[in-house]
């Protein structure tokens, strides 16, 4: 393999000033974390992060690396010494492994070791006349190559490079402290989480369980969720909080006009998940909402159903298309698992006219009306937290129809 290294650089983490320092520590720790079990060497630099290969598959680096936020993108490379004659033909030999017929190119250098003998300038002409000389299919178009050829010198040797692939960007997971994901197990709520973790913020999720008024298969549905998001997360695993929701979710069919069911479930959900967040040191709520996607979603119903909590509330999607969200759960490898017909709480009783601007002292009347308050007091105790890995093999399914009586079940058998 030609390639001996990958050069990984850190975007926006350079802009952080005298915190960067605390910034670099998380996005090493993560990266070490991610690449636990390869036969790699990281080498960190003030600037770069290099990753020796040894004699490990490229293609399983860069899988693990496309999961490592904090990292604004990274080059395939080739480390020579930095005498000219070496460089110029470790360029050739990559020139001629990249482009087997015809081309255009260009050379672009940066001399980061200031010392060194020939400026930038310089050492292009030297690669590019000597690249041209020996390879017939060549051709030098400055404006507008197919092929870029990359050198940086520096203290140590001649990296050369002719890739620079896009990475996820963002900052390492929990530098930004932690948040409560309200996961669903439709389309937006993984993507939301996900989003959450590549701007820094490490995640614990709340699920709001029906069962035996939904099926076990849309709790299972929620699991099998998490294990796809654990894989960016800091040690492969985030935990999931199933709040039994069934009892107060029935005093709302009971007790409230159609037309405001979902509005006041919203709220019931915010407030457990406040309390949640609360006990587990989470600074914020996260959710899928995007603006006007649905009835809950309207600037008017996100007013009334708010004013339940004082945590921010993270809406990495609010401004996002539906097309735009469904693209970004393939790319999670999400999507496929999201449109599994098992209905959740929100969905299995949908009214036919929910109110798209529902008021506050409407919410608060209806709510007035029966004893939520004991409800969601015991939704809240008989909550049970899971930790899901990225290789955990929780099957709800065959256990039971109930989600709290199958992890009690689980806990007791341990």
């Amino acid at each position: 393999m030609l390639y001996n290294q990958i050069l990984v650089r850190f975007g926006d983490l350079t802009l952080k000033g005298k915190n960067q320092k605390t910034f670099l520590r998380a996005l090493y720790r993560l990266m070490e974390t991610k690449m636990e079990g390869l036969d790699v060497e990281i080498e960190y630099q003030h600037d770069r992060i290099f990753i020796h290969l040894l004699d490990e598959d490229v293609n399983k680096v860069i899988e693990r690396l496309n999961l490592v936020s904090g990292i604004s993108s990274y080059s395939l490379v080739v480390k020579c010494s930095d005498q000219i004659d070496d460089i110029k033909k470790t360029a050739l030999e990559l020139m001629k492994d990249v482009v087997k017929t015809t081309a255009t190119f260009k050379v672009n250098t940066k001399r980061a070791n200031k010392n060194y003998p020939l400026h930038s300038m310089e050492i292009t002409k030297h690669v590019s006349g000597y690249v041209l000389s020996n390879h017939q299919g060549l051709k030098v178009d400055v404006h507008t190559p197919e092929v870029e050829l990359n050198i940086e010198v520096r203290r140590d040797a001649a990296y050369l490079y002719n890739t620079n692939i896009r990475a996820l960007g963002g900052f390492p997971v929990g530098v930004a402290g932690k948040g409560l994901l309200m996961l669903s197990g439709g389309i937006d709520s993984p993507v939301a989480g996900v989003l959450a973790m590549k701007q820094g913020i490490e995640i614990e999720c709340v699920h709001f369980e029906s069962t035996p008024l939904t099926s076990i298969e849309s709790a299972q549905k929620v699991v099998d969720l998490v294990k796809k998001m654990a894989k960016y997360a800091p040690h492969n695993k985030i935990n999931i909080h199933m709040v039994p929701f069934k009892e107060l979710h029935m005093a709302l069919l009971d007790n409230v006009d159609e037309s405001y069911n979902i509005t006041i479930m919203r709220r019931m959900m915010y407030r457990i998940a406040t309390e949640i967040a609360k006990r587990n040191n989470c600074l914020c709520l996260i959710n899928g909402e995007s603006v006007g996607q649905v009835a809950s979603q309207t600037l008017g119903s996100m007013l009334t159903i708010n004013s339940v909590t004082n945590y921010p509330v993270v809406r990495p999607l609010c401004t996002y298309d539906k097309v735009d969200i469904i693209a970004m759960s393939r790319k999670i490898d999400c999507y496929e698992l999201s449109i599994k017909p098992f209905e959740d709480c929100c969905t299995v009783y949908v009214p036919k006219a929910p109110a798209t601007a529902p008021k506050l002292d409407r919410a608060e009347h209806y709510e007035s009306l029966f004893d939520w308050k004991t409800l969601l007091d015991e939704a809240v105790e008989n909550t049970q937290a899971i930790t899901i890995s990225t290789d955990s093999d929780l099957d709800l399914s065959m256990l039971g129809l109930e989600v709290r009586e199958v992890l009690k079940e689980l806990k007791e058998n341990k």
